[in-house]
């Protein structure tokens, strides 16, 4: 039905732009009241809701409400409330609108019911991000916006042009089911991709969150993924290649993680690492796969953001983030290492914790459908996550040796969001059925059987036991400092050498034409335009005078009574006679006279 109602994304969008006219507690109070009435204004928009607007032939449908973009729109409300808490000590304007404008465009997108709208959103989502990684204001967080920024165009270039082939090849702008049929679909697919952070494709993920702030980390894990998520489970359900597509994101971060030195990048792969599950989901296209997907990628924003904001709360106290510069914060921050803790369990699958309720439906929909090989994958890339976030993080970041830091606990406000987060954490793994029910699909599922708790325990003890043996021998990774070398290497060190090549190539080019162009034929030219008229017909006469044996045209002899040498004449001289006006009356007949045939005869 087609309804009158305030889109989500107006509420955060046109509520950001307020934000610099207040401050003080003023400006606390207006933030944390804003996801709170728009979690409101999306309870009271009835199910199967379409705000529709017209625009030029097209009609846009900027809300559509369905099982499938609520889900997503609960978790984008509920995480913009906890992270503006969790930031209430920043004074800067910059961090809240940009966190808005970026919430405000996730919503945007998941509630777009055509291409244009969708398109539109996605695109901001890109500004939003990009602002929260540059308000870091640092030499790095610069260089690493700028570098994510060039990545989201390019995808976002791929989805407009998968966007215009579509339009034109079936006249509808409607975003729904596409599948890969055509080159349209793969362009859109490959848009999507980016965002996603497809192996690869994942770079800009890695490279920039970890130099965003403490704040702008904690939106920036919930979002831009998440909606690439959605757009994977509207457009491509059941797309075979996102199956293999989601096990190598699965897998390969575990790698990198393991090595890593920066614990907010440890936790930048293991981002990676679950929504590759996700990816896996939308990919076998089940109802319990694709409820899988929705529910993992609900509690990743929560337990994922809590993990973050627990190392946020560490580096704003302590200034350290690398695993080889901490230790021992227990003693001080506590209620830190607890929150951090429940996240831990949480992304390791712990049963009663909320990544128990939800991987496990990705995996039993592979096992449902024989895919014995991803499961085996996805297996594997459980016990990893337990390895680099469910230990590593927690361990490094508040046990391990003590680093000395004598700090004080996590501002209030810190506490507060990370115990609201850590809270949903344990309802939803205890309490599953409230999570089950907003699900897309009405599949039936218990989590807790016999044989998974005793199959996710057995993997979680030996994971430990790895983790155990490698701290004891002294080899572990993260007690190592060395550079993390990713996939953009490979494309970084062709493109420098491309770069200095055709700097090479080029700026000879430019020095050639510099020397042709510029020194000779430009003052050549210039030469020649200061007297051009003469000259020309000086260039017309003197064959012409030549030519007449040194006979003058026209009246034979001068004032003198004498007979020009004609014959003798030279450029300069006719150029001297024309310059003056001295020239006999026949020689300026003769040239009309041939100005006049050259007319008739070629003109």
């Amino acid at each position: 039905m087609n309804n009158v109602c305030i889109p989500p994304a107006f509420i955060f969008i046109i509520g950001a732009f307020l934000i610099p006219f207040l401050s003080g507690k003023a400006r606390s109070v207006y933030v944390v009241i804003l996801p709170v009435l728009g979690f409101i204004n999306l309870l009271s928009i009835p199910m199967g809701t379409l705000m529709t607007v017209p625009f030029l032939d097209y009609t846009l449908t900027i809300v559509r409400i369905d099982r499938l973009s609520l889900a997503f729109g609960y978790i984008f409300h509920i995480v913009s409330f906890i992270t503006i808490i969790y930031i209430l000590h920043v004074k800067k304007n910059l961090e809240y609108v940009a966190g808005f404008v970026y919430a405000g465009a996730a919503l945007g997108t998941i509630f777009a019911g055509d291409l244009f709208s969708f398109f539109v959103f996605w695109e901001t989502l890109t500004v939003g991000s990009v602002m929260l990684i540059w308000a870091r204001g640092t030499k790095a967080s610069a260089a690493a916006g700028f570098r994510y920024l060039l990545v989201h165009v390019t995808g976002g270039l791929s989805l407009l042009a998968g966007i215009v082939m579509m339009v034109m090849k079936t006249g509808s702008i409607k975003f729904g089911f596409i599948g890969l049929t055509d080159a349209a679909s793969w362009f859109i697919f490959m848009g999507i991709g980016v965002n996603c952070a497809w192996p690869f494709l994942h770079t800009w993920l890695t490279d920039a969150y970890p130099e965003a702030t403490i704040g702008g980390t904690v939106f920036l894990s919930a979002f831009t993924t998440k909606t690439a998520v959605y757009a994977l489970a509207r457009a491509f359900p059941g797309t075979e290649l996102l199956i293999w597509i989601g096990v190598g994101m699965a897998a390969f971060p575990i790698f990198f993680a393991v090595i890593e030195n920066d614990l907010r990048r440890v936790l930048a792969y293991s981002l990676v690492n679950q929504v590759g599950f996700m990816v896996v989901g939308i990919g076998i296209g089940s109802e319990l796969a694709i409820n899988g997907a929705v529910a993992h990628a609900f509690n990743d924003i929560l337990f994922k953001g809590l993990l973050f904001m627990s190392m946020g709360a560490v580096m704003y106290r302590t200034g350290k983030i690398n695993a080889t510069d901490l230790g021992g914060l227990y003693k001080c921050m506590p209620w830190t290492a607890a929150f951090c803790i429940v996240g831990a369990a949480s992304i390791s699958a712990f049963p009663l914790f909320s990544g128990f309720v939800s991987k496990s439906m990705v995996m039993s929909a592979a096992g449902n459908h024989h895919m014995i090989a991803v499961w085996l994958v996805l297996l594997f890339a459980s016990a990893g996550v337990f390895h680099h976030a469910g230990i590593k993080i927690p361990f490094f970041a508040f046990f391990g040796h003590d680093a000395g830091h004598k700090v004080k606990e996590a501002p209030t406000h810190m506490l507060i969001a990370m115990g609201l987060a850590a809270f949903l954490c344990i309802f939803n793994g205890t309490f599953y059925k409230p999570l089950y029910s907003i699900l897309p699909y009405a599949a039936t599922y218990e989590p807790y059987t016999l044989s998974h708790i005793v199959t996710q325990t057995e993997l979680l003890f030996y994971s430990a036991l790895a983790f155990t043996l490698l701290l004891l021998s002294g080899i572990y990774p993260a007690e190592m400092r060395a550079i993390n070398i990713d996939f953009d290497w490979f494309y970084r060190k062709p493109l420098k050498g491309l770069e200095a090549v055709c700097a090479r190539i080029f700026n000879g080019i430019n020095t050639v034409c510099d020397l042709i162009f510029v020194k000779t034929l430009t003052v050549k030219i210039n030469e020649f335009a200061t007297n051009a008229t003469v000259k020309l017909t000086g260039a017309v006469l003197y064959p012409i005078l030549r030519a007449n044996g040194g006979k003058p045209i026209g009246s034979g002899k001068d004032q003198n009574g004498a007979s020009p040498d004609v014959a003798n004449a030279s450029g300069p001289d006719v150029e001297k006679a024309f310059n003056t006006g001295t020239s006999p009356i026949g020689i300026f007949a003769a040239c009309a006279g041939l100005m006049i045939v050259v007319f008739y005869f070629f003109v």
